[in-house]
């Protein structure tokens, strides 16, 4: 089996390193948080898609790059970006999430007006899915719209809603036939996040940071031609965007880069002058991740496939989200544990490692465990929808 890339490929490789050399200087660091894409950020975006590194495949008529769809040449631009450890551009919930939701089922009138202006950055997207008493039974919402001319008013309470404090639009559930079954009559709107009768209230995650919040609504008025498909239909269009969702959740190559940085930190930091990499037990566990880290890579590339060919992954879409959330958690308990004492530093003490970063996407990737359908809803999404088992038993009340 010749694993090498063909020259078209090599070609496509040493462009990638050009640009890498030529403007490498221009990107903004990666992460950053729960912010705006900074002025920085943008001009960085614009630059990627200008050359085909970001929105690779979006239509140049709604503000991407406009190429064929090519597995390869997608794995090449992020492992390039990575190995010089470059910003991919904004992967935030209106990139990653709605756009792709609205290519597939928004109008054209949608996929001109906000598309665009949300892969440049312009326009910062929040989800409006989870309440309190609907989280993992998400079809059990209660936030209502009701008619009021025509517009619509809705009343409710969304919670565990990522950047919403800094969102300029909000994709949302609602329900707008209450004597609709409960997996029917629900609505998917698009809502700006400035209309009167909205209050957001951060809350603070073990981070420390305020990543996402509750968010109340009050005889909220909007036009009732804000919806995303057919009124009523709005299940089957939050799916797709979960879909969505899960594969962001699952991105490989934020894993590949986490590796990368695991590495970097054994090669570099010493324990009584022996590198961390000399050690036999940390190089094993080390390249058990690799291992891993490589299956979860080439896993996307079939999922990817399955895409580009309108075939159904069937379980194997299922798996992403589970696997990858647990990864990403792993490879940072990991490094934490190789530092030893300095593996609990975090804050502004003296011998920290990386500004903290370990200590916090180690917090911050347990919460994505949770985040986005918990690791025990996964497993029966995977066991009922994937494997055909049976659905587990309810309890029940005397």
């Amino acid at each position: 089996m010749d694993l090498e890339y063909s020259q078209e490929y090599k070609d496509f490789q040493e462009d990638v390193r050009a640009f890498v050399r030529t403007h490498g200087d221009k990107s903004p660091p990666r992460g950053g948080g729960i912010t705006r894409p900074s002025p920085i950020t943008k001009d960085w975006q614009a630059l990627l898609i200008e050359n085909g590194y970001a929105a690779r495949i979006i239509p140049k008529e709604y503000g991407g790059y406009g190429a064929e769809p090519d597995i390869l040449k997608t794995v090449i631009i992020a492992e390039e970006l990575n190995k010089a450890g470059l910003n991919r551009g904004l992967a935030n919930q209106g990139v990653t999430m709605l756009v792709p939701t609205l290519l597939e089922l928004g109008t054209e009138e949608q996929r001109k007006k906000w598309i665009a202006p949300t892969l440049r950055g312009d326009v910062v997207w929040c989800q409006g899915y989870s309440e309190p008493s609907a989280g993992s039974d998400l079809a059990s919402l209660r936030t209502r719209a009701t008619e009021d001319g025509d517009d619509f008013l809705i009343n409710g309470h969304k919670i565990w809603t990522s950047s919403a404090q800094v969102s300029d639009m909000m994709f949302i559930l609602v329900r707008t036939e209450p004597e609709a079954p409960k997996h029917h009559g629900i609505s998917y709107m698009l809502l700006p996040m400035d209309t009167p009768g909205i209050e957001i209230r951060p809350l603070v995650s073990m981070t420390g940071d305020a990543e996402f919040n509750e968010v109340f609504f009050t005889d909220v008025r909007l036009k009732q031609n804000q919806i995303v498909g057919e009124r009523g239909q709005g299940w089957q269009v939050a799916n797709a965007t979960l879909k969505h969702e899960r594969g962001m959740l699952g991105d490989p190559d934020r894993t590949a880069r986490q590796l990368l940085g695991l590495i970097e930190c054994l090669q570099s930091e010493t324990v009584n002058g022996q590198r961390l990499m000399d050690n036999a037990i940390y190089r094993d566990r080390v390249l058990r991740l690799q291992a891993r880290t490589k299956a979860m890579q080439y896993h996307s590339m079939r999922v990817l496939t399955c895409n580009l060919r309108k075939e159904d992954p069937g379980v194997a879409r299922l798996i992403v989200k589970l696997n990858a959330t647990i990864l990403n958690n792993e490879i940072c308990e990991t490094a934490i544990d190789m530092l030893g004492e300095l593996g609990v530093l975090y804050d502004d003490a003296k011998y920290r490692r990386r500004d903290g970063k370990w200590q916090y996407n180690y917090m911050y990737s347990l919460g994505l465990i949770i985040g986005g359908g918990t690791s025990q809803i996964q497993k029966n999404i995977i066991a009922e929808r994937g494997l055909g088992l049976p659905r587990e038993p309810k309890a029940k009340t005397l």
